[in-house]
């Protein structure tokens, strides 16, 4: 997805569901060289730079004439091919995740498959685009093969977005749980600071689960921008940038965070 979310999807993967403690005294340079040797970290950075390009397009500030216009305009589209080559291969992430999962009810299983289904089938198709586009295959496929990409990618948030409100909510019960003990330890008297350490990694993982939901909104709107060839409320180009560059940022925080 024009995310990514991307591993958006897959549990094992996903920082929001895999809190790790970080040494206080980390090295930043030896923890930004991890984060730039995941495939994830790059791609989001390049999605920021090529989002920011686009706001910056969108507002009309640079007149059309002058050389820099042209500048950002190659910039993004040499970026946004740069990040499809990064997705070759990734389709199989899903095919493993939806292999590996294990579901509760038939719900989980259905939604399960619309999502790693929706990403996965996503991810192949933009293996073609990326043939298309670089010239490797006819380039006249390009339009039709986009126009199946993001709709794929639309559905596979449809399940994605569904499933991080389940875990969400499961996340809330624990965590008013997890209150309940704590008030009966203070109320008794007991020492509580194992469970206050709970708390406080549940509440972390709460709000990276939110802002992951917030992340496949701002993508889900980018697809149906696609679909809908940037035509309909909410959908011109300064708006799809903004959230594009949004998901962007989240993406980058959640991938630093579990580095």
């Amino acid at each position: 997805m024009d995310s990514t979310a991307s591993t958006a999807l897959i549990p094992s993967q996903n920082p929001e569901n895999a809190i790790k403690p970080k040494p206080k005294d980390r090295d930043f340079l030896n923890h930004l060289e991890a984060y730039l040797a995941k495939r994830d970290g790059v791609d989001k950075l390049l999605k920021i730079s090529r989002y920011a390009t686009k706001i910056i397009l969108a507002y009309s500030v640079l007149p059309e004439t002058l050389p820099l216009t042209a500048r950002l305009k190659s910039f993004e589209s040499s970026v946004g091919l740069s990040r499809k080559a990064f997705r070759l291969g990734k389709f199989v992430q899903d095919v493993n995740a939806l292999r590996d999962s294990h579901f509760d009810s038939k719900e989980d299983l259905i939604l399960s498959v619309v999502a790693y289904g929706g990403e996965g089938f996503y991810y192949f198709v933009e293996q073609f685009i990326w043939l298309a586009k670089s010239g490797f295959i006819d380039p006249k496929h390009s339009r039709n093969l986009q126009k199946i990409s993001a709709w794929a990618e639309f559905i596979g948030y449809i399940g994605s977005i569904s499933l991080k409100f389940r875990d969400l909510k499961r996340i809330i019960e624990d965590e008013a749980c997890l209150e309940s003990s704590i008030e009966i330890a203070i109320s008794r008297g007991n020492g509580c600071k194992e469970e206050e350490q709970r708390m406080k990694k549940l509440r972390e993982k709460k709000l990276l689960k939110k802002l992951s939901i917030v992340q496949d909104f701002a993508d889900a709107l980018m697809a149906v921008a696609d679909i809908r060839d940037g035509k309909g409320t909410l959908l011109g180009p300064l708006f799809v940038a903004s959230a594009g560059l949004l998901s962007a940022i989240i993406s980058t925080h959640k991938n630093w965070v579990s580095c």
